[in-house]
């Protein structure tokens, strides 16, 4: 059986990545989400293990010090981040791995492994950006121009990430993410690796 791989998706605000990987999972039941942990409190029906993991500062810290995470960061008092058990877990089942994780994340996650596969999600124009980030309804005008400006710097970074989609339509940006999954198994160190067994 092969061993799963585990893939970034990553890019600004707005990009559509939460629905991008909603799709990719809905499509391929063997594909495994990575659920993050955090020191928050769980907000009404949040389910641990679902939502999230929910730990206490000491024992979020601990994790920190036995080197669990692949990532992790504080936000807004709260700490959050990616547990490798759950992703090595998963990827000695044969199941890829998905993370939808910033910049910073991902960068953590490609010194700890680096053979993880980063995909930059960007969007067709900044213009159709901060439409679709206006469209939510969830911020205000400042704070839509303030993601914006992130994105702009973000996106230099995407030029040291393994792969680019511009989702232009979810089903296309969908498509093209399936078919680097599908490449990134067919390379020869995997196939090789295979026949010598």
């Amino acid at each position: 059986m092969r061993r799963g791989k585990t893939f970034i998706i990553c890019g600004p605000s707005g990009v559509g990545k939460g629905t991008l990987a909603a799709r990719l999972l809905a499509d391929d039941p063997a594909l495994y989400f990575s659920v993050s942990a955090t020191t928050r409190p769980p907000r009404p029906g949040e389910v641990d293990g679902v939502h999230y993991h929910f730990l206490s500062v000491e024992q979020f810290e601990k994790w920190i010090e036995e080197d669990q995470f692949l990532e992790h960061a504080q936000f807004v008092g709260n700490h959050y981040g990616t547990p490798r058990l759950y992703v090595d877990d998963a990827m000695d089942q044969g199941r890829d791995v998905l993370l939808d994780i910033e910049i910073q994340g991902a960068d953590q996650v490609k010194r700890k492994m680096p053979d993880v596969v980063r995909i930059y999600v960007a969007p067709p124009s900044w213009e159709e950006l901060e439409r679709r980030l206006t469209s939510r309804g969830t911020e205000d005008m400042e704070k839509v121009q303030s993601r914006l400006a992130r994105g702009r710097e973000e996106i230099a970074a995407a030029r040291d990430f393994d792969y680019f989609v511009i989702n232009d339509t979810v089903d296309h940006a969908v498509e093209e993410i399936r078919a680097i999954m599908a490449a990134e198994h067919c390379r020869p160190d995997e196939r090789l690796a295979l026949l010598d067994r």
